[in-house]
């Protein structure tokens, strides 16, 4: 299974701030800090989730970022799809005519892998950015 850092750091960066929200725009410093994450790295995560209309902006001495919407209507799938990232379990494409592995059928344990990969997103489809701040109340 494939799901980079910048998949992980996205959903992590957005939990934090879904956790922070009630105090007003939070800074990149403080997900930073509080995560172990780069601000370097997190300022080209929010560029995006931006882009995707999952967070806003505010600039001044007390700028930083907010949720969009309610952390109740952000998927996680939306977040990990909004910085260009695919959870895939297949290493060949599914509706490929050369099959896997560039031959004319598909491999012995095709259906099984698309199978795993279907249950993953919806998982990443089902669960909300209000479910993982539920979970984890120290965030």
């Amino acid at each position: 299974m494939k799901l980079t850092s910048k998949g992980r750091y996205a959903v992590m960066a957005m939990a934090d701030l879904a956790s922070n929200t009630s105090v007003g725009p939070v800074s990149l410093t403080e997900i930073s800090f509080r995560q172990n994450i780069s601000l370097a790295y997190l300022e080209q995560i929010f560029i995006k989730l931006k882009k995707n209309k999952l967070v806003k902006s505010s600039r001044g001495a007390t700028g930083g970022y907010l949720l969009e919407k309610p952390a109740s209507e952000i998927k996680l799938s939306s977040i990990i799809f909004a910085v260009d990232e695919e959870v895939r379990v297949l290493n060949c494409k599914k509706n490929s005519k050369k099959g896997c592995n560039n031959k004319s059928t598909k491999c012995i344990t095709h259906n099984l892998w698309d199978e795993l990969d279907q249950h993953i997103h919806g998982f990443f489809e089902k669960v909300k950015l209000q479910d993982l701040v539920k979970q984890n109340p120290n965030l």
